[in-house]
């Protein structure tokens, strides 16, 4: 199993697959999954002859279940430490959801050379939480009830949300996949619960705004607007607002989870944006 251990004694477990001269692809998972939600494009990015690479963040999937450091800051200073020991030069980082915010601390500390471009999708900078500067946020009761059913029994939580709003399997006319319902929960399983119960704080009160305005690469900024988990009114469109060099494409009726439901689509655009 491939691994890195980081300055904290954290080992974070990655996926390296293709040519290790190829251009590399780095892909960041949301929560509470794995570099395993990422096997749709990692396949297909690989046989456009890209090296693809996928970690899993720390206190989830293969990865050390730590019960300190689940907070942007430290996921950002893992990445530092994966791109620093694989080398990896003139990367292109996509994140989604949680990952997109991961994407944009990660890119906005990144040292020269490390990122030639950015992708959030579904991601959930600027912020999500309801504030005086956020007004059109989600309140803090939302989240409480996301700590409040994981506490009392994660693994029932972890099958109402892939069933119902993640991939909008809730909406009428849904094609509904058993087996990308049952593998969410498996991914989500494999992580620690004190982990996932910290990063919610994490992915819902941390504040990208600065990190955006810091990102000089060009980022490609996508998002379904039938998105139930990161609304897409106070999410891309303000996040692109924010970019210096930051181009936004909305998918009618896309679920949060797209990546998963339509590749078909999501992939082609994706490639595009990295070859242009």
């Amino acid at each position: 199993m491939d691994t890195i251990t980081t300055t904290d004694g954290t080992r974070i477990y990655f996926k390296d697959w293709g040519p290790r001269d190829a251009q590399p692809i780095v892909f960041h998972h949301g929560w509470p999954l794995s570099a395993d939600d990422w096997d749709a494009q990692m396949m297909f990015f690989l046989a456009n002859g890209y090296r693809v690479i996928a970690h899993d963040r720390r206190g989830h999937g293969r990865s050390t279940q730590t019960w300190t450091g689940n907070e942007m800051d430290t996921y950002a200073a893992d990445v530092i430490e994966l791109a620093d020991a694989l080398d990896l030069k003139n990367a292109v980082h996509i994140g989604h959801s949680t990952g997109g915010g991961e994407v944009a601390r990660y890119v906005a500390r990144s040292k020269q050379g490390r990122v030639a471009k950015a992708v959030l999708i579904g991601a959930v900078p600027p912020i999500m939480l309801k504030t005086a500067n956020n007004p059109g946020g989600l309140p803090i009761e939302v989240f409480d009830g996301f700590r409040d059913a994981l506490v009392a029994n994660r693994a029932q939580f972890f099958l109402d949300v892939p069933s119902g709003p993640f991939y909008g399997f809730n909406r009428p006319g849904a094609k509904v996949s058993q087996g990308v319902i049952e593998n969410w929960w498996r991914q989500g399983m494999m992580g620690g619960a004190k982990a996932h119960y910290d990063c919610i704080k994490a992915f819902s009160e941390t504040d990208f705004t600065e990190d955006l305005q810091q990102i000089e690469v060009p980022t490609f900024v996508m998002h379904g607007d039938d998105d139930q988990i990161v609304p897409y009114a106070d999410s891309a469109p303000l996040s692109v607002k924010l970019l210096k060099n930051g181009t936004l494409k909305t998918y009618p009726g896309f679920p949060h989870g797209m990546c998963t439901t339509h590749p078909e689509v999501i992939n082609p655009d994706l490639l595009a944006f990295v070859r242009t």
